[in-house]
């Protein structure tokens, strides 16, 4: 069925199809019958980050910027859902059209830049929410505040989600704002980490719950910044590391007709560089500090891999938007088989 769903949404614009999906899944949802057509997923638990999740499949940030979509989105049986990026103003992103399909690689380009509608907004959405599951939320910053400056739009994103959240994602990786993927890297990245962390510890001080924050990192680092990337976040005691975002390659898609579109490419494409940086982290960080692996998840194995590779959970986004709702499913069914032959990665 998802199929035919797909086929017809595929024949508008990638934007409009990505809106018109999430509204369908809101009417379908408030009649009641989202449960009945969604796949059954057994029970899968994992703690992490001092969470209890249902099972390790979750849905990437990005494909619910605003949480708008919440219920719906929670009545698919994924086992945590990430909403944002949110910054601390609204802002539209950048102009369109601003996403691309690639279907012959399982693939999407886009350089949405962060649209969204801001910090009051979101807030609003999620204290309405029905959806009792595992919740992220992604701050970012606005995109006219100067890197220099950033350390603010980063604390009062996590002030303002820090009663909300179930966990905190902050995103210093996306390649659509211009200058952001700086923050990622030497003393930036030091400076901008020990922020993030103080502000957590204030709001846990003041509110008198911890929530753990964890960190979103791309895809296009080398050996010397993943190692640079895993000490500094045992330096400053956060919490766990997203790998990875949006990859600025375009080695796998080279010659196709939206090669040449600037943003960031996922899907199936950047699945061997996020395996990569994951198994990079996990070398560097063992057991200390979780990884939760994203990009390139189409199937069962390739959500499997990163849990192999040493992630603790992983999400989906693209994968999801060409198989629907059976790929949670799949991916959910790959990592049992996984744990229940021992194949689970061992810390070095």
């Amino acid at each position: 069925m998802y199929g035919l769903i797909r086929n017809l949404l595929f024949r508008l614009p990638p934007e409009q199809a990505h809106n018109l999906a999430l509204n369908g899944l809101d009417a379908i949802n408030r009649i009641g019958l989202l449960n009945a057509l969604s796949p059954r997923i057994d029970a899968l638990p994992v703690n992490v980050m001092g969470l209890d999740f249902p099972n390790p499949v979750g849905l990437a940030a990005g494909l619910d910027k605003n949480a708008d979509h919440l219920d719906a989105l929670g009545a698919l049986g994924f086992g945590f859902i990430e909403v944002g990026t949110v910054t601390p103003l609204a802002q539209p992103g950048n102009p369109k059209p601003r996403m691309f399909r690639l279907p012959e690689h399982q693939a999407i380009i886009n350089r949405m830049g962060f649209n969204n509608e801001g910090l009051e907004h979101l807030l609003d959405r999620v204290d309405k929410r029905r959806y009792q599951g595992v919740l992220g939320i992604n701050v970012g910053k606005n995109k006219d505040t100067p890197n220099e400056e950033s350390e603010s739009d980063y604390r009062k994103g996590i002030r303002a989600v820090y009663t909300r959240a179930d966990y905190i994602t902050v995103n210093v990786s996306s390649p659509n704002t211009p200058g952001l993927r700086d923050l990622q890297f030497g003393d930036s990245l030091k400076q901008l980490l020990a922020s993030i962390k103080d502000e957590q510890l204030q709001c846990q001080s003041q509110l008198g719950r911890y929530v753990p924050i964890a960190v979103k990192i791309a895809p296009d680092m080398d050996d010397n910044g993943i190692r640079f990337v895993a000490s500094a976040m045992k330096e400053t005691g956060l919490d766990g590391v997203i790998a990875t975002n949006t990859t600025i390659s375009r080695d796998a898609v080279a010659g196709h007709a939206h090669a040449g579109e600037v943003g960031g490419l996922s899907g199936a494409p950047v699945r061997e560089a996020s395996l990569r940086v994951i198994k990079g982290l996990y070398a560097e960080l063992g057991e200390s500090l979780p990884i939760i692996g994203v990009g390139g998840i189409t199937d069962g194995e390739s959500a499997a891999e990163k849990i192999r590779a040493g992630a603790k959970l992983v999400q989906i986004y693209t994968g999801f938007i060409y198989r629907g709702p059976e790929l949670i499913r799949e991916a959910v069914e790959a990592i049992r088989h996984l744990e229940q032959d021992g194949e689970l990665a061992t810390a070095p």
